[in-house]
């Protein structure tokens, strides 16, 4: 059998395919790396830098109450998730009249935390309930306020099965 000869059309267009097809791939990926972008970590890093000595103070000040804050989630049987905060003074005390709120982070993905409200049960006692929360890691983010200043920060990573 006769092979057919190699034109300058047939490598033109071999060369044409051959390019459409990385195109389409690259673009392919493209708009697909796009779509399942959880978005970034702090909205202006800049504004965050800013902010960053103030963070180190209000750490600092955290530390020299020396309070006692412990928290505590657990699975609950309709998917979801309860969380209990004690919180102590340095002496062992429980402290009342504290605002706290929580947060469940997703690691990855922004997009999926979830806003926890905590509500006074007891004297130094705060629970609340997180709805429909996906199994996996997660970061439980406790906040405490004070006269509306944040008082105290915890980031904690979690594994709810």
């Amino acid at each position: 059998m006769a092979s057919k000869p190699l034109t300058g059309t047939k490598v033109f267009l071999m060369l044409v395919a051959f390019f459409g097809l990385v195109i389409g791939v690259n673009v392919t990926m493209m708009k697909l790396a796009i779509a399942t972008l959880p978005g970034t970590d702090v909205d202006s890093p800049y504004a965050a830098g800013l902010t960053y000595d103030r963070e180190i103070s209000a750490a600092q000040d955290q530390a020299a109450r020396k309070w006692q804050v412990n928290a505590h989630i657990e699975r609950r049987t309709d998917g979801g998730a309860a969380i209990q905060v004690e919180a102590r003074d340095a002496s062992g005390q429980p402290l009342a009249g504290l605002r706290f709120g929580g947060r469940l982070e997703r690691p990855t993905d922004k997009r999926a935390d979830l806003q926890v409200e905590l509500a006074e049960a007891g004297i130094g006692v705060y629970r609340g309930n997180a709805a429909s929360v996906a199994p996996g890691q997660w970061d439980l983010v406790i906040e405490g306020e004070a006269r509306g200043m944040r008082v105290f920060l915890s980031r904690n990573r979690v594994i709810l099965n």
